[in-house]
């Protein structure tokens, strides 16, 4: 079997020489590649152009050089298709994968007859399936749920997703998010009260977290906010060099971030939505507790106390900061909590096995009944 994934920076949670970093859903891309070739499994990342040779081999992953789809543009998206078309035409994969929404899955569906591979779809948001995603841009939105309703595989990523998948007529497979393995043993002390780490985006609202600092003088506070929205943030950039209590960092590389969770009491996510976030599992390993304003995956904060769901209440959330960093106690309790469900929930083998028994079962013809 021969597994190719397009995915923009995924090759650059592999390139551990490089300081850039890029979001969770390329860290997931990666890590499944990863995972995969440990297994003999042909793997390759159709990446977009960032500057690296084509063709470069990173722990048995291939690296292609797709010209530069990854910046949404038009004219870049038109110019990179004969580079993705050149590149699925000379590997010949068995699978094209893409996890999260992408016109890019329409222009592989219409690829597909030519170049004579499956596709398939890795669920990243629930917005993918609920029809949100749609709503907030009809052309796009309806050109991606035609080709996802085509694909050959469908995968969910959380209990919630696979329900509305299925709501939806959509028959998926199911695996959870792999882990970003340590690269050192945890020692650093948490001298950090409350942690914000995320791409600058309008959905995460980094905004919300220097509200929250502010109200908070008292406590230590750190930001680490990748430059995406330009706009955003330089505002974010300005209004957080004024807060005294907040550390404002541009970037961290994957293979250092790990040390950053450690070293923080509280992980705060003010994202008006997401699917189930990297930056949770990466809270449990450091023993970080949780305070989520909206993002609440599958109920876990009903089926672990490993922290606080505010239920969209930025008030109700700079209460229970309050609160949980006033009680060293209930809060070590949460940070154990939160490690618990890391270490019960995610693992990396099983996880690939779960994603390659998708594959295969959903694969597969449908069974003519007998007689």
């Amino acid at each position: 079997m021969k597994i190719l994934f397009l995915s923009s920076h995924a090759h650059l949670v592999l390139e551990r020489s490089t300081s850039r970093v890029s979001g969770g859903a390329e860290l997931q891309i990666a890590l499944l590649a990863k995972e995969l070739a440990s297994r003999g499994i042909e793997t390759i990342i159709a990446a977009g152009d960032t500057g690296q040779p084509d063709g470069m081999l990173h722990d048995g992953v291939r690296i292609r050089n797709a010209g530069k789809f990854q910046t949404g543009g038009l004219v870049d998206t038109l110019r990179a298709l004969p580079h993705v078309a050149s590149v699925i035409n000379e590997e010949r994969p068995d699978w094209v994968l893409l996890l999260g929404w992408t016109t890019w899955l329409f222009i592989l569906h219409m690829m597909k007859p030519a170049l004579g591979f499956r596709l398939g779809f890795i669920c990243g948001l629930d917005t993918e399936v609920n029809g949100g995603f749609r709503r907030e841009n009809p052309v796009r939105g309806l050109l991606f749920e035609h080709a996802m309703r085509r694909c050959d595989v469908r995968f969910a990523m959380t209990e919630d997703q696979r329900m509305l998948f299925h709501k939806n007529g959509m028959p998926c497979g199911f695996y959870r998010n792999l882990i970003l393995p340590r690269a050192f043993e945890r020692t650093s002390k948490k001298n950090i009260d409350l942690l914000w780490v995320s791409r600058c985006q309008p959905i995460k609202r980094p905004h919300l977290f220097l509200d929250l600092a502010r109200k908070l003088p008292e406590a230590k506070c750190r930001m680490v906010c990748p430059r995406e929205d330009a706009a955003l943030w330089e505002s974010v950039r300005s209004r957080a060099e004024a807060i005294p209590n907040l550390e404002f960092i541009e970037r961290v590389p994957y293979h250092e971030i790990q040390a950053v969770y450690d070293s923080a009491k509280i992980f705060v996510n003010t994202s008006e939505w997401e699917g189930w976030p990297n930056s949770f599992i990466q809270s449990g390993l450091g023993e970080a507790a949780l305070l989520s304003l909206d993002v609440n995956p599958d109920e876990l904060f009903k089926r672990y106390a490993l922290g606080r769901f505010c239920g969209g209440d930025p008030a109700r959330m700079a209460e229970q900061a309050k609160s949980m960093l006033g009680s060293a106690g209930d809060l070590a309790c949460m940070q154990k909590e939160c490690a618990r469900f890391v270490a019960e929930m995610h693992d990396n083998r099983k996880e690939t096995d779960a994603f390659l028994a998708g594959l295969d079962k959903l694969s597969r013809p449908p069974q003519l009944p007998r007689g």
